[in-house]
């Protein structure tokens, strides 16, 4: 046993990143960044366990991928890092942040090595610019730059934040008690993303895979009388409606089941479900631009989209060219990565009957190519 805990931070908001996506969601290969990450760290040393800190939403995607511990973040990096030590029994905890993704092995074995010599070890770089504070020079020699991840003892940074103080790290919140804090080498490679162009400087992030994900969606309603009926987000001239906590666009609901399929992500009753008031009549084109939204935030370009749309009424020939142009806007691809098909069931069944409508939605994922960008 290692007696060691880690614990990787990954609950900000990526505002810095300025993309559609998250970094932690970047794609290295089929890996998302912070998987990459905690399986390196995983390779590089022993650890009694392993705490994931993320936000709710991503957490319920990221154990699709992995039985890790996963903690809900806070508004701040020391929220966060609060949060999850509270899940910590082992004597000692290692933190790092999911933005510093090319850690190398050497450097993360060196910490590791060094637990017995401080409260808290922390790799270092000497500082090889000349330095000015405000207008004076200042010696560079007596100056470090501080990396992570940091080793501390388990008791001393759970004491050391139980204050109002905000720190910037953890060797901070150690040396505010008076402990030691020991440096270590660190390492240029550890480079921390920030912004995208970050990623020219990490050699370990290879260009994601240019695998097609497919995800399959199907959706039934029936017909309710005195309803306006939608499809595709276009409004049906007709005297009915479909029966539904939303406004019951089926052709979108099977779409975004598609999507989130492809994606990995569950389906539009976790996401939406209709036991929640808020969603009661909502505007399915809404749901549908949340969901490509989430799509895009977690590393996913959309592809192309095919509908097959069966009913015996009423006749769709005349809205399906709105029905492309009002997906393909929302979806962000062009008309003609739209397709849609209206079909009858041969007078069989409900749909037979006039009673209702399915439809069967199918749609391809990319990984989002960083390098475009």
């Amino acid at each position: 046993m290692s007696n060691t805990t880690l614990i990787l931070l990954g609950a900000g908001s990526s505002s810095r990143f300025k993309t559609k996506m998250k970094k932690q969601w970047i794609y290295t290969e089929d890996t998302p960044l912070w998987l990459h990450v905690v399986e390196h760290f995983e390779k590089s040393a022993s650890f009694d366990k392993i705490i994931i800190v993320s936000t709710k939403n991503e957490i319920n995607l990221m154990k699709n991928f992995a039985s890790y511990t996963y903690i809900e973040g806070g508004n701040s990096r020391q929220v966060s890092l609060t949060n999850a030590l509270q899940k910590v029994t082992s004597e000692y905890v290692l933190v790092s942040d999911i933005a510093r993704c090319c850690v190398p092995s050497d450097m993360i074995q060196r910490i590791m090595g060094a637990k017995e010599e401080g409260a808290c070890i922390v790799p270092v770089l000497p500082m090889v610019d000349t330095l000015y504070l405000e207008n004076s020079p200042i010696d560079r020699d007596k100056v470090k730059i501080i990396q992570t991840p940091q080793l501390s003892v388990t008791k001393m940074l759970k004491k050391a934040l139980e204050t109002e103080t905000i720190f910037t790290d953890d060797s901070s919140a150690i040396a505010s008690l008076g402990e030691k804090v020991h440096f270590v080498e660190g390492s240029a490679d550890a480079h921390k993303l920030t912004t995208i162009d970050d990623l020219k400087k990490l050699s370990c992030i290879k260009a994601p895979s240019s695998i097609t994900l497919t995800g399959f969606g199907i959706d039934i309603h029936s017909f309710e009388k005195n309803k306006e009926m939608f499809l595709c987000g276009v409004r049906i001239d007709a005297d009915y409606g479909f029966k539904a906590h939303s406004d019951g666009d089926v052709a979108i609901h099977a779409l975004i089941d598609a999507l989130l399929g492809a994606a990995g992500m569950g389906d539009i009753g976790e996401h939406y479900p209709d036991t929640e008031e808020s969603y009661a009549g909502a505007d399915s084109k809404d749901l549908l631009q949340d969901t490509v939204n989430k799509i895009e935030s977690f590393g996913y370009s959309i592809s192309n989209v095919d509908l097959t749309i069966m009913t015996e009424a009423p006749k769709l020939l005349p809205y399906k060219e709105s029905m492309r142009s009002t997906l393909a806007s929302i979806l962000g691809i062009r008309k003609n990565f739209v397709n849609i098909k209206a079909t009858t069931a041969e007078k069989l069944g409900f749909v037979g009957r006039k009673e209702g409508v399915t439809v069967h939605a199918v749609a391809n994922l990319t990984y989002l190519n960083w390098k475009n960008i």
